[in-house]
């Protein structure tokens, strides 16, 4: 079944796309939300129109969402966290840490946006995380995690 996202749903598909799904997907979830719409005649028409209007605040959205991708290549992130004396971490470090680091360094990144290349981090040291600022762009850093 054809449907329009209304917002952003993870390995599915953006905000305005039209996206194949599987009918009870459909209708028994996304729709009855309000994540989703039918792709219609009538609703493709209002996409088109939505997107003609957008496309200008998108490239702005871009063009931000790129300059802070660069100011957040040169930065430093150090993370901490209790640690025993082999350096063993008192649970784990997960992106909400790391959102609160790095929001502390003066950037405003949501912690839904971010994700960790390591499954599980438990040890001292340092790891490897994407942020997608947006659809086009996405910043690789590289944080560590210290002794508190």
């Amino acid at each position: 079944m054809e449907i329009i996202l209304k917002e952003d749903i993870n390995n599915l598909g953006y905000k305005d796309d039209i996206v194949q799904v599987k009918r009870g997907y459909a209708v028994n979830y996304l729709i009855p939300r309000g994540i989703a719409v039918r792709a219609d005649k009538s609703a493709k028409k209002v996409r088109e129109e939505n997107l003609k209007q957008r496309a200008h605040k998108e490239e702005n959205l871009r063009n931000d969402a790129q300059v802070i991708a660069d100011q957040l290549k040169n930065k430093e992130i150090k993370v901490g966290a209790k640690t025993s004396t082999k350096g063993k971490i008192f649970g784990s470090v997960t992106n909400i840490q790391l959102a609160d680091a790095i929001n502390k360094k003066g950037f405003d990144i949501d912690r839904k946006k971010i994700s960790i290349v390591q499954k599980e981090v438990k040890e001292i040291g340092k790891y490897d995380a994407v942020i997608k600022l947006h659809r086009d762009v996405k910043v690789e850093l590289t944080f560590e995690v210290v002794s508190e």
